[in-house]
Parts: structure tokens; sequence; C-alpha cells
């Protein structure tokens, strides 16, 4: 064996180490420098597709499964992590003939054979909802009969008089809800530790409310915070917070509960001073999705100018179906409920602009330079068809799904969906729109919130801790007036420079670790197959 051979074999131990130790960016320069010494060894690169499966960077699995499986075709790890990668990016059909290819050689093996059936029922399912849909999609939100139904003999809770209401047969319904006040958020907060349910009579009204709320904010919502120094007038759909001193961006939650209390515990509640904005992906991987979705949503109805939520690409049905909101909702409290719950989610912003300076969105920038705020605000969410899944291209896509990198341009995305974009990017998009910093969420950083692009873009991620398995930590960013602001040297000039000393806003991150949590695993209710 030749030194470069030897050499790459120690390399390849060393990322095994790494992985094992979740040290998943070491892992994979380990083996990328084992990957120079001997390009012909395929182990080289199925291990570091594995690791890029750990770090959720899909399409470049695929990749390393496809190289791997150049330098020896008869690799069955390599067909599988193929399999799993796909799975994951919804390609089911395709990760369907990778499984067929082991059971081929292996026809007992038990996972493939589970991956395999999981992709065969999702794509029967596909094939019989696309059978029974019709022109026109019935509204679950609005087909409740939310008096008649009866609350479970078990509830021993505080009682809401729900009433709902229609201006006509084609009109959204109106639901009012006496009686959901703080009193009953602290009940359900105490409720849901002891792994308690709310009343499904309840759950349908506080989702219809939420939807109600939601439905009459913009696509890209607007708002700010007051400033001593500054004009009070802006665009006519902006939201002036009167009383708000702090405005909070929570990146992914990911239905991890018990970090979302610590979370408020740690920075202070919602109140009419202190607003929240959550960036997405607040259900799925975390097996408390129900109780984090209920939370917010009691929140934005108690505090409708306080709490503000934006869509993640994890707020959509066939990631819920995939990553185990859906079939946490179904065993919890049932499937109409889901649906009610996937009918709200199509209603969310997509976008937030904040003090007019800051855009903050779930995933990225666009694969086009000429992308205006305005555009954003024109995406309509509501199609005539009546669905509210986002489609696989186009500015809503990317809103979702698009992931920063770190050299200049454009390039296809890690994960297999979307695209990257790098520096010029942003820096060419802040300009031309005059705003000040891109603020997304959407990807683990280690340190919970990470400054990128030289500054003018900001990733904050809030699942710490992430599947309990990343040893990551929560981030949060905070937006309070700068005191030191000095109205009469701003020339309006100031988003041309990243670190401008007279910006009116002060920018503070915090962090924090994940808390104990009763043993339940990440996607606990899940059944497609994709858990860890």
């Amino acid at each position: 064996m030749s030194s470069n051979k030897e050499e790459a074999i120690k390399l390849k131990d060393q990322g095994n180490a790494f992985l094992k130790d979740h040290k998943f960016d070491e892992a994979v320069e380990a083996y990328t420098k084992a990957i120079e010494l001997d390009g012909t060894n395929a182990v080289f690169y199925s291990n570091r597709a594995q690791v890029h499966i750990k770090m959720e960077n899909y399409g470049l699995a695929i990749i390393d499964c496809d190289k791997a499986l150049e330098v020896d075709p008869n690799m069955v790890k390599a067909y599988y992590r193929k399999g799993v990668s796909q799975m994951a990016i919804l390609k089911h059909k395709e990760a369907q003939a990778n499984f067929k290819i082991i059971l081929k050689k292996l026809p007992n093996d038990k996972l493939t054979l589970e991956n395999y059936k999981q992709c065969t029922n999702y794509l029967k399912r596909q094939a019989f909802e696309r059978a029974i849909a019709g022109d026109e999609k019935i509204s679950v939100i609005n087909s409740v009969d939310y008096e008649g139904i009866q609350i479970e003999k078990s509830w021993v809770g505080p009682n809401l008089t729900i009433h709902a209401s229609k201006k006509d047969e084609n009109s959204d319904v109106n639901v009012q809800i006496e009686g959901l006040d703080n009193e009953y958020l602290k009940y359900m907060i105490d409720l849901f530790k002891k792994d308690g349910r709310l009343p499904k009579k309840h759950v349908f009204a506080i989702v219809a409310k939420v939807y109600e709320l939601f439905k009459k904010e913009n696509t890209m919502v607007e708002i700010s915070l007051p400033h001593s120094g500054l004009k009070t007038e802006g665009s006519p759909d902006e939201i002036i917070l009167k009383n708000g001193k702090k405005l909070t961006v929570v990146g992914d939650t990911h239905g991890q509960f018990y970090d979302v209390l610590n979370l408020f515990k740690k920075f202070g509640h919602v109140s009419d001073e202190h607003i929240y904005l959550f960036n997405g992906d607040f259900v799925d991987r975390g097996s408390w999705s129900c109780e984090v979705a209920l939370y917010l949503y009691v929140l934005k109805i108690l505090y409708p100018n306080s709490v503000f939520i934006n869509r993640g690409n994890h707020e959509t049905n066939d990631m819920n179906k995939t990553y185990g909101f859906t079939d946490e909702c179904e065993f919890k409290y049932s499937k109409k409920i889901f649906d009610a719950f996937a009918e709200s989610f199509g209603a969310l912003p997509l976008a937030t602009l904040i003090n007019r300076s800051y855009l903050c969105m779930h995933g990225g920038l666009f694969s086009d330079d000429k992308v205006t705020l305005d555009d954003l605000k024109k995406i309509n969410r509501f199609p005539s068809s009546g669905s509210t899944q986002p489609p696989r291209e186009g500015l809503a896509m990317e809103l979702l799904w698009t992931d920063p990198q770190q050299t200049n341009g454009r390039s296809p995305s890690k994960r297999g969906i979307g695209m990257q974009f790098g520096p010029d990017i942003t820096e060419r998009f802040c300009l031309s729109n005059k705003i000040r910093r891109v603020l997304r969420s959407h990807e683990v950083r280690m340190g919970g919130v990470e400054y990128e692009h030289n500054g003018r873009l900001i990733t904050v991620f809030s699942a710490p801790n992430y599947c309990d398995s990343t040893g990551n930590l929560g981030g949060v960013v905070h937006f309070t007036e700068n005191k030191s602001y000095d109205p009469a040297k701003d020339d309006g000039e100031g988003y041309r420079d990243v670190d401008d000393k007279n910006c009116p806003w002060t920018l503070e991150t915090e962090i924090f670790e994940a808390v104990p949590h009763p043993d339940i695993k990440p996607m606990a209710y899940s059944k497609s197959g994709f858990g860890f």
C-alpha cells in the first residue's frame, strides 16, 4: 500500500471519530483530505455522504454517493444513503429505485424494506390525493361546526365560549373566542408539560382565529419600533409597534417546546413592549410541534401586534408528512386538525421588513438580481386554485429554501432544492433595495447566530442541540433604539455602510443552551421512516 493510501486511511479514521463526536465540519474536512490523497476508495465518498446527511446537505450527499458508486457500483451503503437523501428532499420515486437495488442484493434488510415501504406508501397516497382532488379545494377552517363540537368529558380546564359566523356562503368564517386569556395560556403550558391535550373544539377555534389574523397580513409584513429620532411616517402598509422597545427575531424552533419555554424565560415574555418575530420552521423534527404551534398561535391571538410569524419550508404539507408533524398531529388530535393547521400555514407571511431596513425571511435571496421588496409584497399567497403549497420554483420557493455560500455568485443547492447565493448577491440586493442587512434562518449554526457575507447577512437558529444530537447553541437577535443616533448626521445613505456608526438601531445577539426535556426522541410519532 502506498504512503498516500495509508495516510488517506488515517484521515478516514479521523473523519469517523469526528462524525461520532458530531464534529461534522471537521469530519467533512478529514474525508475530503482522504479523497484528495486517494480518490479510488468508495468508502471515503460514502462516509462523507453520511456527514452531509447529518448536516442536511442532501444534494451534496447524493453527489458523493454517485461518486462512490462510480468507484464501486456494488456498494450497498452508497445506494442506501442516496435513497435516504432523496427521501429527505421528497424525491420518493428516485429513492424507491435505489432501495429496490439494495433489496435485490439483500432482500431481508430491515431498514431498506421499511424505507422502500414508506416510499411506496407516500407515492400511493400522493396518487390518491391527486385522483380525488377536485377543481375546488374545500376549506377545513370554513367548514368546521365550531359550536357543535362536543368538549371531551375528560376536560377539566377552563372553558372557552366560541362563536362562529359568516357574512355569506363564500366568505371566511369569523371566530370569536371568549375566555382565551393569559390564565388560559398558563393552564395550557402546564397541561402540555404533563403531556396533556386541549379539547379539539378549542384547537379548531384557535387555528381558525389565527388563520383570520394571518390572512389580513401582507405577504411581506412591515413592522417598525418607534424611534425618538426618526419620523413616524413610512409605508402605508407599515405597522408601527407603538409601545415597542425591543424586537426579538427567533429562528427555527422545530417542535422543541421546552427550549421555547426557556427562550421566553431567558429573554423576556411577549408584551406590548417586547415584540417577537418567529422566522419559520416551528414544527417538524421535534416531538412537541403541536405544543409549539399552539403556544405561538395563542400568543398571536392575545398579542396580535407583538407576535409575528414567517412561514418556513417546514410549514408545508410534504415536509410535514416526511418530518413528523402530520403524524404527531394525527396522534395527538386528528387528521382534520392537521388539515386546519396546514391551511393556516398557507396564510403565513413569507417575509418581514423590520424598521424599514432589515429584511427577514426563512431561507434567503433570489436567482434574479432584479427582485425588489415590492415584488415580495405582490406574491399571491391565495391563488384561485385554492392550493397554498409553495411551488418548486419562483420567489416563494426561494424565500423558503435558499442558502448562503462563501464564494461570490450563485450555485446549485447543497440541499438539492433551491440554490445558493454569495456575498456579492447579498450586497447588491441590500444596496438596490436600500436596506442594511438580511436576516434568515433555515440552517444550524453551532454558535446560534452567525454574521456572514461581510456582515450583510445574519443567520439565526433557535433550536439548541437540534434533534438532541447536534450540540449547537440556540440564538436570537434583538433590535432596540440606538440612543446615540444623531439625526443631524444622517444623510439617508447609511445603508451603504454595513458598519454605519450612526445607525438608528442597535442589534444584539444572545445565545442559549438546550434544557432537559422528557425522554421522548425526535420525530417520536413519525411513520415516515425518516427518523434519527
